[in-house]
């Protein structure tokens, strides 16, 4: 009888690590805690030395024979370290932003000036979109996306909505408004929208304004609410316009991290206010409007708000270029067995960043994807792919959202493009 009590014992603990395991496959969050070993990242970081990211090497972005036209009508240049290679993964998406994979690995899309949701199915598997299908349309500057569970979250300028139940070919259950009354009406006008790892919705909030104290204190803002789009709170401020964040288990509690990416003011300087990479905490202040950078105090403030920047407001953890407009950050997962290709998981702590590029400067700069090594003390910001702004101050493309599928490879959007990139890590060549 002892036997037998050890056995069903066994067997019930068998069954629970197993259905853990299940839940933890096909869940679907932007928690960046992959820890999945395979024959070909093994391969990848036998292969690759830190020479291969200094090398640089101009390449011609491949490009299939029906996305050439447009802007992919002529032969395009981009610069990659050794080893990666870049190529269209889909075209035709006219102001394409942030985007996310199904379960499937579908990627659905949003195009803010069309008003529209894009399903972009890969059904033959050849890592390159078959068709562009319109999922929802009419809507009012989409920008943010999430899948989760199953269900799709998209963030308008002055709502939520949900996709309840999202098929395989795009279609849906129902759709539901779940937040309705977003602060809108002026200044910054995207919305992004993440589920954490707590299942409760982050959601940021642009600000309305260069610099000016906001009359609604949920601009400006990060505001969190729970799965259902209750309990509405503001979660941080002071942050003047975080178009993306992400979630990561870095914490030795097991606990996660926010990290997000701010766009500073504009008008006191070509190489002022940094850019800043931000981890976001509950209850905290980031400056904005009084200061910038570490303690800054903006000019329209000289005086009077000095001591709350110096000792009460949260500085960046990491500064960047000013006016490059990060619009998207990823950390790179290590990725999974079935992968053909995967980033070397000598750069799992790089965080990768999305420079949509200048409006003002007197020199343009960004319109490219960079990197940080978080792992080292004083990390640099250093370039990963280039070459979308000419040497005549002129773009091509403007880097928007980035993130990685479930086959370890980067993807970026394009906002001036209308397209989707797929970057690549190649070991054999």
């Amino acid at each position: 009888m002892k036997r037998k009590t050890i056995f069903i014992t066994i067997g019930i603990a068998i069954l629970v690590l197993v259905s853990i395991l299940l839940y933890l496959i096909n869940s679907n969050t932007h928690f960046i805690n992959f820890n999945i070993d395979s024959e070909q990242i093994a391969s990848n970081n036998e292969n690759f030395s830190d020479a291969d990211l200094s090398t640089f090497s101009e390449q011609t972005l491949i490009v299939p024979e029906r996305f050439k036209e447009g802007t992919f009508s002529e032969e395009r240049k981009l610069n990659l370290p050794e080893g990666f290679e870049i190529s269209v993964y889909a075209s035709g998406l006219n102001a394409a932003r942030h985007f996310d994979f199904d379960l499937n690995n579908n990627m659905y899309v949003t195009d803010r000036k069309g008003g529209r949701l894009l399903f972009l199915p890969d059904d033959d598997g050849d890592r390159v979109a078959d068709k562009v299908e319109v999922t929802d349309d009419d809507l009012t500057n989409p920008h943010g996306i999430d899948i989760f569970d199953g269900d799709l979250y998209l963030a308008e300028e002055h709502q939520v909505v949900v996709y309840r139940s999202i098929n395989q070919d795009g279609t849906y259950f129902k759709k539901e408004v779940l937040i309705s009354d977003l602060p809108s009406g002026s200044g910054h006008s995207t919305r992004t929208i993440r589920i954490g790892p707590n299942e409760k919705i982050y959601l940021t909030v642009g600000s309305s304004c260069n610099v000016c104290e906001e009359k609604d204190n949920r601009r400006a803002a990060m505001l969190e609410f729970d799965l259902d789009g209750s309990n509405q709170r503001i979660y941080a401020e002071g942050l003047r316009n975080t178009v993306d964040f992400t979630f990561a288990n870095r914490k030795v509690d097991g606990t996660f991290e926010i990290w997000s990416v701010d766009n500073g003011r504009d008008l006191i300087g070509d190489d002022i206010p940094s850019e800043e990479v931000n981890v976001i905490e509950a209850g905290e202040h980031y400056g904005w409007p009084f200061c910038y950078g570490k303690g800054i105090v903006n000019p329209e403030y000289e005086g009077k708000q000095n001591d709350f920047c110096k000792n009460e407001s949260v500085y960046p953890l990491y500064e960047m270029q000013a006016h490059s407009a990060p619009l998207g950050l990823s950390f790179i997962p290590l990725g999974g067995d079935m992968q053909e290709f995967s980033f070397p998981t000598v750069l799992q702590d790089n965080l990768f960043i999305a420079f949509h590029g200048s409006w003002n400067r007197t020199v343009p700069t960004g319109y490219k994807v960079v990197r940080i090594d978080t792992s080292v003390d004083d990390p640099q910001v250093v370039d990963f792919v280039t070459g979308w702004l000419g040497e005549n101050g002129q773009s091509w493309g403007r880097p928007v959202g980035i993130s990685f599928d479930a086959n370890g490879d980067m993807f970026i959007s394009d906002d001036k493009a209308g397209a989707v990139y797929k970057v690549s890590y190649n070991n054999n060549q």
